[in-house]
């Protein structure tokens, strides 16, 4: 197995020819911390956890997708925006490329659910969300309606505060994920992505009520988080999936 790639705030390089290209705006960053082996069993064959100092991390991740579109061609505007929140874990594979491997992704446009499951085998999830402003807070709902477990739901409500001039290296490892490993079609692949620096904001956790974690299949955490970020966002370009080598 090669050695991980550097954790780096800049993505590694350029995606002349994109599969996708979208927007991720107003995220929420929530974290906890996790003992690498409690979540190794959850991973694509191939990949192990990726450590910060010895443990791992479950993410609660909401936001806004925005203008979701295929290769160049111009955005969607209904279908492909729509709020959506994930649980994810951090991963590393044998050619050592770091990346997130998604657990749950509630989203709240059917079709795309259906075509990320069917195209990509994702775990989306299609929900009632909503992200909301008001009085320096930002709020985000959901309520799970297929394929389950109904009644899987979040609400997070975070008061972004000011922008962060220099992350910790913890904060660039949590956010700094420059691809994903999923098991596609039998085989495990990274499929990569390419963004500008994140613009990121510490804030504060006003409300944290969810069960999408447990109904990952993960633990639910038993302390609070050991991190809380918001970001505006930024435009991001998909590449292609790169197969995995496995034993």
């Amino acid at each position: 197995m090669d050695k991980p790639a550097p954790v780096t705030p800049d993505a590694p390089g350029a995606i002349a020819f994109p599969l996708l290209t979208q927007q991720w705006l107003d995220l929420c960053f929530v974290h906890w911390s996790i003992a690498p082996e409690a979540v190794a069993g959850l991973l694509p064959r191939g990949t192990v956890p990726d450590t910060h100092n010895g443990v791992t991390y479950i993410g609660l991740v909401a936001f806004r997708m925005h203008r979701v579109g295929w290769f160049r061609l111009p955005g969607v505007p209904y279908l492909g925006s729509f709020p959506e929140t994930n649980v994810r874990l951090y991963s590393v594979d044998g050619h050592g490329r770091r990346g997130v491997v998604f657990r749950s992704m509630d989203a709240a446009r059917l079709i795309p659910v259906a075509m990320g499951r069917a195209t990509f085998r994702l775990p989306y999830l299609w929900s009632r969300m909503r992200v909301r402003r008001s009085a320096g807070t930002v709020t985000y709902t959901s309520s799970r309606r297929w394929p389950g477990p109904r009644g899987a739901y979040s609400r997070l409500v975070v008061r972004p505060g000011e922008r962060i001039a220099e992350p910790t290296e913890l904060e660039h490892f949590l956010t700094a994920r420059w691809g994903m490993h999923n098991t596609f079609f039998g085989g495990a692949a990274h499929l990569p992505n390419h963004h500008p620096r994140w613009p990121l904001h510490r804030a504060e956790l006003v409300t944290c009520e969810e069960n999408l974690i447990t109904a990952a299949g993960l633990p639910a955490p038993r302390q609070e988080p050991v991190s809380v970020l918001y970001s505006p966002g930024v435009p991001v370009r998909l590449g292609r999936p790169a197969g995995i080598s496995t034993p």
